[in-house]
């Protein structure tokens, strides 16, 4: 395969998206006849740094390569990382990126989501050497001394569980809808009815924990879809503190913290594992990440996978919210089994929803030697490299597999089939890498545990 002038050698090709090309293989062929040393730095929120040190080429007629190359670096490390302010050790780059990079420009969802979450204008800057490294990991959870909730918020349904001393003694799930709902009264009066609920099985509350999707700073919702339709104004006013609201109205000045959910499950894991250095990925609506590293901590780093780029074909498929080709979200969610049924011959109603069409391809799934076993062996072939390059930044030992893509047959063949694929064509890192499916009833009540443990007691 050839992108840019850059021959790519792919061994292992998904057998219904024959035009994949590995954004991993391309950067290492891309890096193969690079000599020019560049660093890339990202700072986000409380002065944390994160760098990578590369190359470019920067030879006649390799312009265009070396422009794409470096925008997606920077594009992954914003979604892994996240950040407002970009740093290039080259000023030629840094103005290119400029250009990409602003209102109107090719990356300006990038631009302009950094933006808001971290509230402050995104910039590039060029310099002659980027901050240095700092991290802001917080040992957070596995506490789970006291009478505690754990509340987990999700777009269907939201849980709830009393635990006294590590034991669920009480959960409950209420159906509601957050993402079609503007007023935010709606979300607080369901988050306090939860805590309510859950403190009526307890003889006392010492502590709250938080475990809701989207992007949360210092305990604050700096982004999230369960608040899609809240006006701006009313999204500032009440519910970047709606979680310290809802908790500190009903039961006082308690413990309480409030962690990405994608967090809180990789932090599930490694508590029932009893390991760490664990990267958690669900796929269902989107594809969702959390990391635990090997200090046992949550790093605060974005991990939006989905909006990591995976995949450098030029034809690749463009993700409706973000504009942009080639992102984890058209891989690794139900949206990845819908794009690839029409190739395995397999015709999905259009009435259907997405998450039905999911349900009726895995139906198909129940009979031995179906169609729909080359959708999962295709999206096995997608993961096996997207570890590969996830590998690169977080360094991670276990990996668990989690999400209604990953349930049944289907999640068996990707899993195996990832691990193929790991082993054919990146043996350096098969060894140092172990994708696993946890049990499905331990992955729940662990995750009402893991919510429940973040806040210290006294603290």
């Amino acid at each position: 395969m050839k992108h840019l002038g850059i021959d790519v050698h792919v061994k292992n090709v998904p057998e219904l998206d024959p035009g994949f090309i590995p954004l991993n293989l391309f950067n290492r062929a891309y890096l193969a006849e690079a000599a020019k040393p560049l660093d890339v730095a990202v700072e986000r929120s409380n002065g944390q740094v994160a760098v990578w040190d590369t190359r470019f080429r920067g030879t006649p007629g390799s312009a265009e390569a070396d422009i794409y190359y470096v925008e997606r670096v920077i594009k992954t490390m914003l979604w892994i990382y996240g950040g407002f302010r970009v740093y290039l050790s080259d000023a030629g780059l840094a103005e290119e990126m400029r250009r990409l990079y602003r209102d109107g420009g090719q990356q300006h969802f990038d631009w302009d989501y950094m933006a808001n979450v971290f509230e402050h204008p995104f910039e590039i800057v060029a310099c002659e050497k980027v901050p240095a490294e700092k991290g802001g990991a917080k040992a957070v959870g596995r506490h789970l001394d006291g009478c505690r909730i754990g509340f987990d918020a999700g777009g269907s349904d939201r849980k709830v569980s009393a635990v006294i001393d590590g034991e669920p003694v009480f959960s409950e799930e209420v159906v509601w809808f957050p993402k079609i709902n503007a007023d935010p009264d709606y979300h607080y009066d369901g988050i306090v009815s939860a805590l309510r609920s859950a403190a009526a099985h307890m003889p006392r509350v010492d502590a709250v924990g938080v475990s809701s999707a989207g992007v949360y700073i210092d305990d604050r919702t700096m982004s999230a879809s369960l608040f899609l339709k809240v006006p701006k104004d009313q999204f500032d006013a009440k519910v970047k503190d709606i979680y310290i609201r809802a908790i500190t109205d009903t039961f006082g000045p308690v413990p309480y913290a409030v962690a990405n959910d994608g967090d809180v499950t990789a932090l599930a894991g490694a508590m029932s594992l009893g390991e760490n250095n664990v990267l958690g990925i669900a796929m269902g609506t989107s594809e969702a990440a959390g990391f635990v590293d090997a200090d046992g901590n949550i790093t605060g780093w974005l991990n939006e996978l989905a909006f990591v780029p995976v995949d450098a074909s030029p034809d690749a498929m463009r993700d409706e919210w973000s504009g942009d080709i080639g992102c984890g979200v058209k891989y690794f969610s139900q949206d990845a089994v819908i794009k690839l049924a029409p190739a395995a011959g397999i015709v999905l109603p259009d009435e259907l929803s997405p998450a039905e069409k999911l349900k009726q391809v895995q139906k198909l799934m129940e009979q031995p030697g179906s169609p729909a076993e080359a959708i999962f062996r295709s999206i096995g072939v997608y993961l096996g490299h997207a570890l590969a390059m996830y590998h690169g930044y977080y360094r991670f030992h276990h990996v668990l597999l989690l999400g209604r893509v990953m349930s049944g047959r289907g999640g068996d063949i990707i899993l195996e089939t990832a691990k193929a694929v790991l082993a054919d064509e990146y043996p350096e890192i098969a060894g140092a890498v172990s994708p696993a499916l946890p049990d499905e009833r331990s992955r729940r009540v662990g995750q009402s545990v893991a919510a429940a443990s973040l806040p210290e007691l006294g603290k």
